[in-house]
């Protein structure tokens, strides 16, 4: 695959060594994201402009998955997927085109880790394409850690998230407040907006940092317009504010980010350039 098609293409498996922890993408699907429908304020010139974020069918191609963390025999999942479904594009939804799930735990395995081995998954938030597996019952034995105020709210949640889910959910969370460490090296970080009580985690180990980004942004393109409002955040300045602050934080030294809908440039750094930020992806 050129450089240029990872911009718009699904990632597949890809690890990373941060100290004494290694962090993996565990694919599970994709979803195809319409530009002009989900940065609603966008024009068609904005789009000629950041062409390579498009894929063949014209969206953006959101990679759908989850976040490994390692330490020797221990691990943490972060987000866990869309779960055993898919849906085909409906050409009368301006938003959300095809979306399917269905490879996260033959992934898992590849990675050499089963699901009883995963001792907590930890949900950015509250959506569909986040608590796939853990809603159809995949992680048992793991605890399911979400922001105490995400949780608290989850009667907000979003039209496809339904009260069962959460209730199949319910005896196995446990909720975390800002700043908390729930594995070693990994801490959790309120960044609001795009649902009530959204969270990023921070992952450091040897010297380096890695933020992990959740749904606060969906695209690389949003590194370099942090201010177009999504369609789906909550509270859209709010949620502005909380891209800007993370832009911000991974334009640092020695910070990587993960953004998990970010095609396959998932992994990346924000480097300022004049009056912008470019994503600068690992190789």
């Amino acid at each position: 695959m050129s450089d240029e098609q990872r911009w718009n293409t699904a990632a597949g498996i890809r690890s990373i060594e941060l100290g004494d922890l290694r962090v993996s993408y565990v694919p599970d699907g994709v979803v195809g994201l319409k530009p002009r429908g989900w940065f609603q304020e966008t024009t068609e010139d904005d789009w000629r402009e950041h062409a390579r974020h498009l894929g063949e069918t014209g969206h953006l191609v959101a990679s759908i998955g989850g976040l490994l963390v390692e330490r020797g025999s221990r691990a943490v999942l972060i987000d866990a997927g869309f779960g055993p479904s898919a849906f085909p594009d409906d050409p009368q939804n301006p938003i959300i085109g095809a979306i399917r799930g269905r490879d996260l735990l033959d992934n898992l395995g590849k990675l050499g880790r089963a699901p009883d081995e995963i001792e907590a998954v930890a949900i950015t938030h509250l959506h569909t394409d986040h608590i796939g597996w853990v809603h159809h019952g995949a992680f048992p034995t793991a605890r399911l850690l979400v922001s105490e105020q995400e949780w608290q709210r989850r009667d907000e949640h979003a039209p496809d998230v339904t009260d069962e889910m959460l209730d199949r959910m319910g005896a196995q969370v446990e909720t975390v407040h800002d700043g908390q460490e729930i594995f070693p090296g990994v801490r959790a970080r309120h960044s609001f907006g795009h649902t009530p009580g959204h969270t990023s985690y921070t992952i450091t180990s040897g010297g380096q940092r890695l933020i992990v980004i959740g749904d606060a942004l969906h695209s690389a393109v949003q590194i370099g317009n942090p201010t177009w409002p999504v369609w789906i955040d909550t509270d859209r300045a709010e949620a502005i504010r909380s891209r800007l602050d993370l832009v911000r934080e991974l334009r640092e030294p020695n910070t990587i980010g993960f953004g998990i809908h970010f095609a396959d440039v998932q992994f990346g750094r924000a480097i300022a350039e004049s009056d912008t930020t470019r994503w600068e992806p690992l190789p």
